[in-house]
């Protein structure tokens, strides 16, 4: 059989192990020490927007305090993104509130921002007015952030920004993670730079950040006897983990430029296809292409690609599944228009990892033009 081609593999550096080694020698092995203040550092430095970051275990630890912080509780709204993975959603839960799904638009396959505000309005006519909304940046590409803004504003609303996927990506020449009230980033083993699993939350400054690692570390009051006055919990990255994050920051543009080649690649060798449809960049928006997906004719010949690919010891994947089909979350309420339905029914996503080889991408392609043979 033929070597596997992972759908987004770990991509390491060689820089990680040095800094991994520091932290052994000095005995930094606690959740806490220098590689994670310096890799919070590293995070600031490159978003560049006067930010505040706290490392912590997980992408969903990090949404999981933005909501505390933002006083969700029992009982409360939160609006979220339909087309996404659960952990954007799993956390309003945690918190004994309710998701209310909205679905995408076609630009850029994130929130709809008309069905956003059909939602806003018509849950305040319900007499619940949502605590924040979770706005995803979907498979590295931005969501329309001028007019998501406009509505957060408007209606007073915070934004949890959801950018697990797209560390690497720009709107308008800014950073994504830096327009939300609180933003989420993600290092799990498939994300463009990794920390083997790990998170971190981006503050609006240091006071929230200094109450996000309070949360993080069990919430210990500053006394000598163990005291707590809230409920804490354990969130915070390790030394460790940090060290593979800084070796990791000094090749995140590295990583981004080739799973854009990546994807330049593929719509050069596919676009005669004319039923495989690339998502493009709109005006001002520039996606880390952390995934490369396509839209394909209809369901049986994204099922059927799967296959044809998989036989060859390739993985892909079809596009999230989105929220509101979800068994868990079948009595959530919903404001739908049908473009997550269809996506799900026909994107698939093909290997993105920026370790691909030439030889890699060149025997994915050539099994899929065989397929449309």
């Amino acid at each position: 059989m033929n070597s596997k081609i992972w759908l987004s593999s770990p991509h390491m550096s060689g820089h990680e192990i040095g800094f991994i080694n520091e932290a052994f020698s000095s005995n930094w092995i606690a959740p806490l020490g220098p590689n994670v203040v310096g890799f919070e550092d590293d995070l600031k430095s490159y978003l560049n927007q006067n930010k505040d970051v706290a490392a912590v275990s997980a992408g969903t630890a990090a949404l999981h305090l933005a909501l505390i912080l933002l006083n969700v509780g029992q009982g409360d709204e939160v609006i979220c993104q339909s087309k996404t993975f659960s952990a954007s959603a799993n956390p309003i839960v945690y918190q004994g509130a309710t998701p209310v799904f909205v679905d995408s638009e076609r630009d850029t396959w994130n929130m709809c921002p008309i069905l956003l505000e059909t939602a806003i309005k018509d849950r305040m006519s319900k007499g619940k007015t949502p605590k924040a909304i979770i706005a995803v940046h979907l498979y590295g590409m931005p969501y329309k952030v001028d007019e998501i803004l406009a509505i957060s504003k408007a209606y007073h609303i915070p934004i949890v920004e959801d950018s697990a996927e797209s560390l690497g990506s720009t709107y308008k020449g800014r950073k994504c993670g830096t327009f939300g009230d609180y933003a989420v980033l993600s290092f799990n083993g498939n994300k463009i730079i990794t920390t083997s699993g790990g998170g971190a939350l981006v503050c609006a400054s240091k006071d929230t950040k200094d109450q996000a690692v309070f949360l993080a570390t069990q919430a210990k009051d500053p006394a000598v006897a163990y005291v707590h006055s809230k409920i804490g919990y354990n969130y915070r990255m390790s030394n460790i983990v940090a060290g593979i994050g800084r070796g990791q920051m000094m090749v995140l543009e590295d990583h981004v430029e080739k799973r854009r080649k990546n994807f330049q690649f593929y719509k050069d060798q596919l676009q005669h296809i004319d039923t495989i449809r690339f998502l493009e960049e709109p005006e001002g928006f520039s996606s880390n292409r952390w995934l490369t997906c396509v839209l394909l004719k209809d369901h049986g010949m994204q099922e059927g690609l799967r296959q044809h690919l998989e036989q060859d010891n390739i993985e892909s994947r079809p596009l999230w599944k989105p929220m509101h089909q979800q068994p868990v979350f079948k009595e959530a309420p919903r404001y739908l228009n049908g473009v997550s339905d269809d996506l799900f029914e026909r994107g698939l996503c093909l290997p993105s990892g920026s370790n691909l080889t030439q030889d890699d991408l060149d025997r994915i392609v050539s099994l899929i033009i065989n397929y449309f043979g």
